[in-house]
C-alpha cells in the first residue's frame, strides 16, 4: 500500500485524500492550519458551473487602465508587488486572444462538465445535501450596452449546454424583490448552485478524511527533498508519491524540484453582514461591476474584486466596506452597518487554467492546484483525477491543456 502525501487541506486538497483513500492508500494530510481560514470556505459559497471563459479574453486590457486607477475598484495592484507580477501579467495578455480563449473554455468545459457527478456523492457522505442550493445564479446589468456586450460570451457557454436565459429588470425583480430599479436587464443560470455555508462543506470533510485513516500533520511545506517532504521546525515527512494542493503557496513547493509555474495570489475579499434587511434566494451577480452577493446560514456576503499584493501584504479592508457600499446601488434595502470583513487568497495562473498532473521531472510528484475563482466548484473532480493518475487509470478528460510543462 503506497503511502501518498498531500500538501494542502483545502477542499482540493482534503477531495484529494478522500479519493486516494478510497482507493485503499495510506494518506497524511500536511497543512500550516489545516483547520484555519482559507479560501475554500471564505468565499462566495458558489458551484460555479457556467465559468468555463477565462478571465483574459479579447479586448479585456483596454479596460485595465481604467480599473487600476479606482483604488477600490475590480482589480487592483499593489505598486510594490507589480515588478514580481510582471511575468504573469505578459503571460495574462497573451491569453486573451481568440484562439487562446476558444482552446482554453473547451479544456475548461470538458474539467467543469462532471461537477455534479463528482459532487453530489460528497454530499450524501458528508450528509450535507441539504447544504446545496440548486436554484440557479441571477446575473444582473445596469445598462443595455453592458449586456449587448456580453451576448457573445453568453453565446460560447451556450454552445458548451450551459442555460443562460435572458430577462427583463422587471423580471429580475420578481424573481429577487430586493434588487432596486437600476437593473435594466438580466440573466437567469439555472444550473448554477450555492452552499448555506462552504466552510461546514471543509470541515466536515476534513473529519471525514480523518475518520477514514487519514493523518493530519500541522506545519509548513518547505521543500521536497527526494523522497522527503521537509517541514518547518526539521521534520520531515516520507513519501512514495506526493500532491501539491496548497493553493496559492503551492508555486513555491513546485519550484523546489525545478517546476516553475506562473501563480498568483489574486486576493478576493467580501464582507458577511448579520442582518443586512435584504433576502435574496439565490446568488447574484452584477456582471458589470465584476462582485456578487450570496444568501447565507450567517448572512449575506457580498464579495469580489481581484487584488495583487503577493501572499505577505496586509489586507486592505477598505475593499470589502467598498463592496458594500457598491451592493447598496443594487440593493437599496441593505443595511451594513456590521458586518464581518475577509480577505482570501484565490491561487490565479494567467491562463486560468489549474495545474493538474505529473511533474515532467518525476513522476512521484502531482500538480494540483490554481483554480482560481474555482477552487470549491472543482475540488472533487480534481481529486477524483489525481486518485486516478496514482492508480494509472486512464483519465476521463485530456489533462494536456493543465500541465505545469505550459509554463517551461
Amino acid at each position: 500500500m503506497s503511502h501518498i502525501v498531500v500538501v494542502g487541506a483545502g477542499i482540493v486538497g482534503l477531495s484529494t485524500a478522500r479519493a486516494l483513500l478510497a482507493d485503499g492508500r495510506s494518506v497524511t494530510v500536511v497543512d500550516r492550519n489545516p483547520a484555519g481560514d482559507k479560501a475554500s470556505f471564505g468565499n462566495a459559497g458558489a458551484l460555479g458551473v457556467t465559468e468555463i471563459v477565462p478571465a483574459s479574453v479579447p479586448g479585456l486590457i483596454w479596460k485595465v487602465p481604467g480599473w487600476l486607477f479606482d483604488p477600490l475598484g475590480p482589480l487592483s495592484v499593489r505598486p510594490t508587488h507589480f515588478p514580481k507580477l510582471a511575468p504573469w501579467l505578459l503571460r495574462f495578455m497573451r491569453s486573451g486572444s481568440k484562439n487562446e480563449m476558444f482552446r482554453i473554455t473547451k479544456a475548461l468545459a470538458a474539467l467543469g462538465a462532471p461537477i455534479y457527478d463528482d459532487y453530489l456523492p460528497l454530499l450524501d457522505e458528508l450528509k450535507l445535501s441539504h447544504e446545496l442550493h440548486q436554484v440557479g445564479a441571477l446575473w444582473v446589468y445596469e445598462t443595455e450596452a453592458a449586456f449587448a456586450a456580453d451576448a457573445a460570451d453568453r453565446d460560447l457557454r451556450r454552445s458548451y449546454g450551459l442555460v443562460f436565459d435572458e430577462i427583463d429588470g422587471d423580471e429580475a425583480r420578481r424573481l429577487e424583490p430586493a434588487l432596486g430599479k437600476v437593473v435594466m436587464k438580466a440573466v437567469m443560470t439555472p444550473q448554477w448552485s450555492h452552499f448555506n455555508d462552504p466552510k461546514r462543506v471543509v470541515d466536515r470533510l476534513r473529519e471525514l478524511v480523518v475518520n477514514r485513516g487519514a493523518t493530519l500533520v500541522s506545519g509548513e511545506a518547505l521543500a521536497i527533498e527526494g523522497k522527503k517532504l521537509r517541514l518547518s521546525g526539521g521534520q520531515d515527512l516520507d513519501f512514495d508519491q506526493l500532491v501539491i494542493a496548497a493553493g496559492a503557496w503551492s508555486a513555491r513547493l513546485a519550484n523546489t524540484i525545478g517546476d516553475s509555474v506562473l501563480l498568483e495570489s489574486e486576493r478576493g475579499y467580501n464582507i458577511t453582514i448579520p442582518n443586512s434587511k435584504v433576502t435574496l434566494s439565490r446568488e447574484v451577480i452584477f456582471a458589470e461591476r465584476k462582485f456578487v452577493a450570496t444568501p447565507m446560514d450567517m448572512g449575506l456576503r457580498i464579495g469580489g474584486g481581484a487584488e495583487f499584493a503577493g501572499l505577505e501584504a496586509p489586507p486592505n479592508y477598505r475593499r470589502s466596506d467598498a463592496l458594500a457600499k457598491l451592493a447598496k446601488v443594487y440593493l437599496p434595502d441593505l443595511i451594513s452597518t456590521e458586518g464581518t470583513r475577509w480577505m482570501g487568497h484565490r491561487p490565479t495562473t494567467p491562463d486560468t487554467l489549474p495545474v493538474i498532473g505529473f511533474s515532467p521531472r518525476r513522476n512521484d510528484v502531482i500538480h494540483a492546484y490554481g483554480h482560481s475563482h474555482c477552487g470549491l466548484t472543482l475540488g472533487p473532480t480534481t481529486g477524483r483525477l489525481v486518485a486516478d493518475m496514482v492508480a494509472e487509470r486512464a483519465p476521463t478528460i485530456d489533462l494536456t491543456p493543465f500541465s505545469v510543462s505550459r509554463f517551461s
